[in-house]
């Protein structure tokens, strides 16, 4: 019997499905290397925490950036160890590999990826589209002549698609996503507070009290970094009210492309998304007030999919099967 594998290659973390198993592993997509060795350190989680608190030769890459891959041999060595940790020694059978790209990606782009898992071990390797996959992880049987929307808010793009009979009808990839709201959220802190945070802080804020529409009562948090003009530690607190100013540029920019891909839908397909409503996915969609705010300027009902962060891996890791089981019958 094969192993089927699903990996959503991600901007920010890279999930992992095994066929039978689930999702068994979600780590960071950083890789520690060393300069002076050419050698690779660690991946993952080992490899984020070591973010910060390391000799000046070893430094932390994201090997993915946009979606796409930027540094093809670390990425290549990034799979091979998430595959071995997934399915271990208990094996010496080559996997089947599904892997996720972008709607937007090049050929020059899947191609990338395509070569990166076969030398990564893969016995065949499968690429899916994004919102596909995402669509096929909500459970939504997308092999209908129904529309489907599907708005998957990773790390680092935004995949929105208009899905029917397997296919995409319409769609946008837009490089603004999870990541640009933390980077946001450090820019408004710096200019409104005088104060320097990290990206983890800015996640930290994004997390507890991050929101894009006004909340029934207004949370806080106090955030610790340093002071601009002293260069001293210092402490502020941080509204949620601010983080909706902060972030109201980056969740425009979502809103009008799905907008966008909206006004490109057949009328037939348009009439299906409002009835259905707006399937959103992927870590960035956990954003408080995200759903409101896409309902109010579209006027379609809009709701987030069950564990949203793990669907596009489990889309991916059941692609081939759903799909020859839909259209071989």
């Amino acid at each position: 019997m094969s192993i089927d594998v699903g990996i959503d290659l991600g901007t920010s973390s890279t999930l992992v499905y095994v066929r039978g198993r689930g999702v068994i592993i979600k780590e960071p997509s950083v890789v520690a290397y060393d300069r002076d060795t050419n050698k690779v350190r660690a991946f993952g989680e080992e490899a984020r925490t070591m973010l910060g608190r390391t000799p000046g030769n070893i430094i932390a890459i994201r090997p993915l950036k946009h979606g796409v891959i930027s540094d093809y041999t670390v990425t290549e060595k990034m799979i091979k160890y998430f595959i071995t940790k997934a399915l271990g020694r208990r094996t010496f059978q080559k996997p089947k590999i599904s892997v996720c790209v972008p709607s937007g990606v090049t050929e020059v782009e899947q191609k990338a990826v395509e070569e990166a898992a076969y030398a990564a071990g893969a016995r065949e390797v499968f690429v899916v589209q994004e919102p596909v996959a995402a669509a096929l992880g909500a459970g939504i049987d997308i092999s209908k002549p129904y529309g489907n929307m599907i708005v998957d808010i990773g790390g680092g793009t935004t995949d929105i698609a208009v899905i029917s009979l397997g296919g995409t009808v319409a769609s946008a990839s837009i490089k603004v996503a999870g990541d640009d709201l933390d980077d946001a959220i450090m820019r408004y802190i710096r200019s409104q507070h005088n104060l320097l945070i990290g990206e983890r802080t800015a996640e930290d804020i994004k997390i507890k009290v991050g929101s894009t529409y006004p909340l029934m009562e207004e949370e806080a948090m106090e955030v610790k970094g340093r002071n601009v003009v002293t260069g001293l530690p210092k402490t502020v607190t941080i509204t949620s009210l601010e983080t909706e100013n902060a972030l109201r540029e980056i969740t425009d920019q979502i809103v009008e492309s799905i907008i966008a891909v909206l006004e490109q839908t057949p009328p037939e397909l348009s009439a299906d998304i409002l009835d259905r409503g707006i399937i959103l996915t992927g870590g960035g969609s956990l954003l408080r007030g995200l759903e409101e705010l896409i309902e109010e300027r579209t006027g379609i009902h809009t709701l987030t999919a069950e564990e949203p962060m793990k669907v596009v891996a489990i889309g991916t890791g059941e692609y081939k099967e759903l799909m020859k089981s839909d259209w071989t019958e």
